[in-house]
Order: C-alpha cells, then structure tokens, then sequence
C-alpha cells in the first residue's frame, strides 16, 4: 500500500460527510457516494491525485510567475511525452518513470544552457519543447501505435485511467517536491530578489538553481496524467497568475493560488462529470473562466473606487 492508497483511506471517509452537499448525479462519486453498494474507486482516485496535483501546482507555480518562469511548466510538459512515448514502445507498466528521466535531464539542461549565456531561457526552452513532442509523436507512428486511449491520456489528461500504483507515484512525487520546496524557500526567494547579493552572502545559487529545476520537472510530470501534456499550464500558471491580481504579498499570492487551483480542479470535475467531458480540458476551461472572472472583477472594484467624472 503506497503513499496515495493511504491519503485515499484518510480522505474519503471526512469526504462523505459532505455528500450531501455535493450537487450533481455523478459528481458524489467522486465524494465516496456507493453505486450498487460499491464505491467507485476510479472516481475516488480521480478527485485524490487531482487535489494533491493543484496544491503543489500552486506552490511550484506562484515561484515560477515571480521567476518569470511560466513557460517551463509547458515546455517540461512536452518532453515528458517523448519519455512517455518511449515508455509505451518498451511496454513499461508506467511511462512516467520515462518521462520524468526525461523531464529532468532537459530541466537540468536548459537551467545550464541558460545560466552559461549560450541560450536564452525561451529559446531553450522552444527548443526541447518542440523537439521532444515531435520526438514522441515519431516514436509512436515507427512503432504503429496511434493515438490510442493510453496516449491520449498523457496528451490531454484522464483522471479515471488513474491506477493504484499511478496515484501513488503522483502523490509520493508531490509530496517530495513540496518538502523541497518548502526548504527552498528562502533561498529561491533570495536569488530571484538580487542574484549578485545572494551569491555574495555564500548562497549556492547554481545548487539551488539546478534544485529547483528538478522539483519543476517532477511537479510536471504528476501532472501530466491529471490534466495532460498540452494543458499542464492551466493548473501551474494560471492560477498563480490569477492569485497575483488580489494578492499583496507573496505569501498571500501563495494562498490565493490553492483556492484557485483547488476552486479549477472542483469546478472541472463537476462539470465533466455532468456533462460527460474530458476533466483535463475541463479544468484548464475552468481556470481560464476564473481568471477571467477575476480580472472583470478587478476592474470593476478599481473603478468604483476611483470614480472619474465624463
């Protein structure tokens, strides 16, 4: 029993104090509702990984924006599909092993390419984006695999192809991320601030950069088969960049990205649930119509308060 069958056993039992709450005719499912006296685990699994995948999304996420970042997240995306692809082709019971190999070799390889002055971060990060999707769309058409369920899954997300031992590598790789994190905090703070003053100070700011790549690179790869290669920045950027238009400090924008993340991953489910939908896709809508609803709003609170006369 991993890591993730056990937050599983925790959770679903303080879940099902809230079902009657919980609106919809498949969404209580998610929640532990019983179907024919049986729990639909699938659904279960679904909501477990989905949640733990939006909080260190949010985390990772909220560094990445005051970095500037954001477009990591979506270029490590799509190098783990090359590694997926390979995984697939060699029959590995998880391809995620082979996408995270790949996602950290390119993080550490960009982190360098960028810190060496030979490429800018967007550059690099173009490069192996587009190179190793292409590499594993390749892959997959000389082996005569085509887009079946399996790779649709890791190309859009599908949280009810979850399996036990998947929910349990997503959650260990999460939870690991967040205690770096955590540690890191300080000193990722102190580089992006002034990188000259923290190396003056004996920061090791290469060690902490090549670190803090890695944990990227892991985050990403949970979450490929949550949300999916190509939507992977609907939960690491937007709502880090949603938390930044009601945030005033980088502790509160902190806050602010798990609710919206965690307001996205709910409203997704529900909504795919109901209206038999992909949940990747959906969510990334949903997180998207947050932002949105946020900057409408921002606007409307800046303009009641400094009313200007026509």
């Amino acid at each position: 029993m991993g890591l993730g069958v056990i937050l599983m056993d925790i959770t679903i039992p303080v879940f099902k104090l809230f079902l009657p709450l919980i609106p919809g005719d498949v969404f209580p499912y998610f929640f532990g509702a019983e179907l024919n006296g049986y729990p639909v685990e699938s659904l279960q699994r679904a909501l477990i990984t989905s949640l733990v995948i939006a909080v260190v999304a949010g985390f990772l996420g909220t560094f990445l924006l005051v970095q500037n970042l954001a477009l990591i997240g979506d270029g490590l995306a799509h190098v783990s599909f090359g590694g997926v692809a390979i995984g697939i082709v060699l029959g590995a019971a998880s391809p995620l092993w082979y996408a995270l190999i790949f996602s950290i070799v390119a993080a550490i390889s960009i982190y360098e390419l960028q810190s060496r002055g030979i490429l800018t971060g967007d550059a690099s990060i173009a490069i192996f984006l587009t190179g190793m999707l292409g590499f594993g769309l390749v892959v997959l058409r000389i082996w005569k695999i085509g887009l079946t369920a399996e790779v649709e899954s890791y190309l859009f997300g599908n949280l009810l192809l979850i399996t036990d031992d998947e929910m349990d590598f997503i959650v260990t790789l999460s939870f690991i991320s967040m205690i770096f994190l955590g540690l890191l905090r300080s000193g990722l703070l102190a580089i992006t601030i002034d990188p000259i003053s923290a190396r003056v100070q004996g920061l090791p700011v290469r060690g902490i950069g090549l670190l803090f790549s890695i944990i990227s690179a892991c985050v990403v790869v949970s979450m490929v088969k949550v949300i999916g290669a190509l939507l992977v920045t609907a939960l690491l950027v937007t709502p880090a960049a949603t938390a930044q238009l009601v945030g005033r400090s980088f502790r509160s924008c902190m806050i602010w990205t798990q609710i919206f993340g965690v307001m996205a991953v709910l409203g997704g489910l529900y909504f795919s649930a109901e209206l038999d939908t992909g949940s990747g896709s959906m969510i990334a809508v949903v997180s998207a119509v947050i932002f949105g609803v946020m900057v409408i709003f921002q606007n409307i609170v800046k303009k009641a308060a400094n009313p200007t006369d026509n």
